[in-house]
């Protein structure tokens, strides 16, 4: 079998100024600090979302990943919702990064990460798979979920992790990694046991695989950074309004990491991604409220509601009677 061709024209490396690009408020770094990135967009390069806030602390610890990781992986836990795939997309977008991504789960094995088969007239051709196409190419790879991973099939990565080259088995090719290469895992332990009880199928990692990352946390945004994503996602929406809808998503995740005062239990939490959803669902629904049907309640069982029991959807119809009213 021959692997099939595949595009490798690509644009010229481009070496970046942190500062410049992504702006004074969003990121500490020196004024002459650089990153490499793409002098323009391939492929498989993110779009940049013009709504999207940066956050100043992750911009700052990634940039610093990027500039002298040499060549180690980056690892970003966090809990459900809290944007660590979006992160790394909208800074790879900001530097005209390809992206090549995989959602780990306990059956992956590490030759899904490496080939994929194409059926062509009848005959079986292999091709790149994510991760070698990263590798051989210089993008990034992102690893969403890697702590759901048999440990046996993460630590076939090592080698991968420390530059080794990559084998295609099916051609006997040898793949020398790309100075641009960049692994970027995520996930929601620490690459340990799940402490918390909140997510099911967390596998404990082996020390040598984890040993390989630079570790970055990624909790929730702050209320003031949400507050703003709002006012750009939503902004005919009264800014009394937003702000209450943040306060809700924030007392469902706090019930949701169990760190709630009544000690109300919560198996849904209210990502970044939700709240959006809520707001602009808010708005399309407006007209209801000449039907005396309020369009935030309304819109809240819709995005979030309709997916929890019927005792954490109570739940949280309680938290917004309270916080904004009906």
């Amino acid at each position: 079998m021959t692997t099939a061709t595949q595009n490798t024209t690509a644009p010229k490396a481009k070496k970046y100024n942190i500062v410049q690009t992504f702006g004074k408020g969003n990121v500490s770094a020196r004024p002459d600090a650089t990153v490499a990135g793409l002098s323009s967009p391939g492929k498989f390069t993110p779009a940049i979302d013009p709504n999207y806030e940066l956050r100043k602390d992750l911009v700052t610890d990634i940039m610093a990943w990027w500039q002298i990781g040499d060549g180690e992986g980056l690892f970003l836990s966090g809990p459900s919702g809290a944007g660590k795939s979006t992160l790394v997309r909208q800074i790879a977008a900001r530097l005209n990064y390809n992206v090549q991504h995989m959602v780990g789960h306990g059956r992956l094995e590490f030759p899904e990460m490496v080939t994929t088969m194409l059926i062509r007239n009848g005959n079986t051709i292999p091709m790149y798979g994510p991760l070698a196409r990263a590798y051989k190419f210089g993008h990034l790879f992102l690893y969403d979920e890697a702590d759901l991973v048999d440990e046996s099939t993460n630590a076939a990565l090592n080698e991968i992790l420390q530059g080794k080259p990559l084998i295609i088995p099916e051609t006997g090719e040898l793949i020398e990694p790309h100075p641009m290469f960049r692994f970027v895992a995520t996930g929601n332990s620490r690459g340990g046991r799940d402490d918390t009880g909140l997510y099911q199928g967390i596998v404990q990692q082996n020390m040598a695989f984890m040993e390989r990352f630079w570790f970055l946390l990624v909790e929730y945004p702050e209320s003031a950074t949400e507050i703003k994503i709002l006012e750009k996602a939503a902004p005919d929406l009264h800014a009394d309004l937003r702000k209450a809808m943040v306060d809700v998503a924030n007392e469902v995740r706090k019930a949701f990491m169990g760190n709630n005062q009544d000690g109300a239990a919560c198996e849904v939490t209210f990502s970044t991604r939700t709240l959006i959803r809520w707001a602009k669902a808010t708005l399309y629904f407006h007209p209801m409220a000449q039907q005396g049907v309020s369009p935030h309640a309304y819109a809240l069982e819709r995005v979030l509601c309709n997916r929890a029991t019927p005792e954490t959807a109570e739940f949280i119809r309680g938290l917004v009677q309270r916080i904004i009213g009906g």
